[in-house]
């Protein structure tokens, strides 16, 4: 099992960037993929970026050129670095895992989630 505690969200000017951050507990991590979705008020949560265990990532085709996922398996780390920030990308973020080669971007195929840290991007 492994625990997922994310962090670095907060209140963006449109155009900054963020930097989240998702530790994993545990001595497994780089048996895991990792995933980061996000969920707007109103709306379902959604695929946002994701990386294999090889570090091979995936990202939608809204955050593309914008967002990077990467992975940091010495401090069970997850990261996503979000530059160009526009105010549709305000969400709760949330990261998760997967014991499995390769990433998903379904969020049902996830074993295990973080509580989620608030991103909000002012226009």
């Amino acid at each position: 099992q492994v625990q997922l505690v994310e962090s670095g969200g907060g209140l963006v000017q449109a155009g900054g960037s963020l930097r989240l951050s998702c530790a994993a507990s545990g001595r497994t991590f780089n048996n895991y993929a990792m995933g980061w979705f996000r969920q707007a008020p109103g709306k379902e949560r959604e695929f946002v970026a994701a990386i294999s265990r090889a570090g091979v990532t995936s990202s939608a085709d809204s955050v593309k050129g914008r967002f990077t996922v990467s992975r940091d398996n010495a401090k069970n780390t997850v990261y996503l670095q979000m530059s160009s920030l526009k105010p549709e990308d305000t969400a709760v973020y949330y990261c998760a895992a997967k014991s499995d080669l390769y990433y998903y971007t379904q969020l049902e195929r996830y074993d295990y989630w973080g509580q989620g840290t608030q991103v909000t991007v002012s226009s």
